[in-house]
């Protein structure tokens, strides 16, 4: 069985385009509609969101010129586990 993991890249790629502060995001983000507050976007930079409105995901795509492959990384680790027959 495995078990699906990902990466976020969203530090490395705003640095690749010389973003390297999360104040920077804030309002190119309220520009596009997504009104995020100061402690939410440096999460969402910082660490690996769970869960991503679509809208907002849109949003670092555009601001970032980038497509969600440059984000979001697919990571797979297989488990071993054990069957009984």
């Amino acid at each position: 069985m495995a078990d699906l993991d990902y990466g976020w890249s969203l530090r490395e790629v705003m640095a690749e385009r010389g973003m390297f502060s999360t104040t920077e995001l804030r309002p190119l983000l309220a520009t596009r509609g997504v009104e995020l507050s100061a402690s939410q976007v440096y999460r969402l930079v910082v660490d690996k969101p769970e869960r991503l409105n679509l809208r907002t995901l849109m949003a670092l795509l555009d601001i970032l010129d980038c497509t969600m492959d440059d984000l979001i990384k697919p990571l797979s680790t297989r488990a071993s586990h054990g069957s009984s027959e």
